[in-house]
């Protein structure tokens, strides 16, 4: 009986500490859609309260179809700001352009690093390691003065997209290579084996049984080098210079002043800015944790 009583106990302390851990959670996401909601759109964060005084979704359509006046060639011409629709085509170009070169780059280099041996193999592992240690605005200086000695139609490629993806992609790779490189040596080799008695090349099998067999390993490589390409903001903002070519991430920072904040339209902004990143994780679900834990394995 008294055994039966600690376990209740132990049980009921264990859901009161999930539920705290959960309260913790939601709040901030609560808060955001509280000032989401507020049609006030005052320039000082507001208390939370579930449904505001006078809540309407007038912040998501400003958000949605009026132009950003901070992003505009000439701010007395309204034509030539950007909208929504712009910056997020620009978003997922960038992000998506991020993740093929992650996953195109980094699994070639993966496998290579699995299952070839070479002079330099541990070194280059262990540089990647150091390279996943650095923060990105350490590259920032020496990306940008690459990027800008190459030139496309007479702009220098650090202020197209292009150049932008590569610069992301130079960030995301050392990842991509350490998770891919983990998973494929949990591949058995026979299984190339067996392919190369089939008629496979070494190409043939590495896209026809080692890809396939690394979905989730590739779900998570996908996962983050989209979400770098969509969030990240400081190295599009020291690049870009043309508005047209600005991203969702620069255009949410943008509304943050020295001074004031439209806190409205910056929860709606937040907010339409997250549902690409939740459509994919949950795309990816059910490969994310599998991919997580095996890629990390074998080193």
């Amino acid at each position: 009986m008294h055994r039966k009583r600690n376990a209740i106990l132990k049980q009921i302390g264990l859901q009161i500490f999930l539920l705290l851990i959960t309260a913790s959670v939601l709040f901030p996401i609560l808060w955001i859609f509280s000032m989401a909601l507020d049609s006030r759109n005052i320039d000082k964060p507001l208390e939370l309260t579930l449904i505001p005084p006078g809540a309407s979704l007038a912040a998501f359509k400003r958000v949605l179809f009026e132009p950003f006046s901070q992003l505009c060639k000439n701010p007395q011409d309204t034509s030539t700001c950007m909208f929504f629709g712009k910056l997020l085509a620009n978003s997922l170009l960038v992000a998506l352009g991020t993740s093929v070169f992650a996953v195109v780059l980094g699994s070639s280099a993966a496998y290579a690093f699995s299952r070839f041996k070479f002079i330099g193999r541990q070194a280059g592992m262990l540089g990647f390691i150091v390279l996943l240690m650095l923060p990105s605005t350490a590259t920032l200086a020496p990306l940008y003065v690459l990027l800008s000695l190459v030139k496309i139609g007479g702009e220098p490629l650090r202020a197209t997209l292009i150049g932008l993806m590569i610069a992301y992609a130079s960030g995301t790779l050392p990842f991509a290579i350490w998770n891919l490189k983990g998973y494929f040596d949990t591949i058995p080799k026979e299984l190339e084996e067996a392919a190369l008695i089939d008629g496979c090349n070494v190409t043939s099998a590495f896209t026809r049984v080692i890809l396939p067999l690394s979905l989730p390993a590739m779900a998570i490589t996908i996962l983050f080098s989209f979400m770098t390409g969509w969030t990240e903001f400081i190295l599009a903002w020291t690049f870009l210079e043309d508005p047209a070519h600005f991203t969702l991430a620069m255009a949410l920072r943008s509304m943050q002043g020295e001074y004031t904040t439209p806190w409205s339209d910056f929860s709606a902004m937040s907010i339409l800015m997250s549902i690409p990143i939740i459509l994919i994780f949950y795309a990816f679900q059910r490969y994310i944790v599998s991919g997580l834990t095996l890629g990390g394995v074998k080193g």
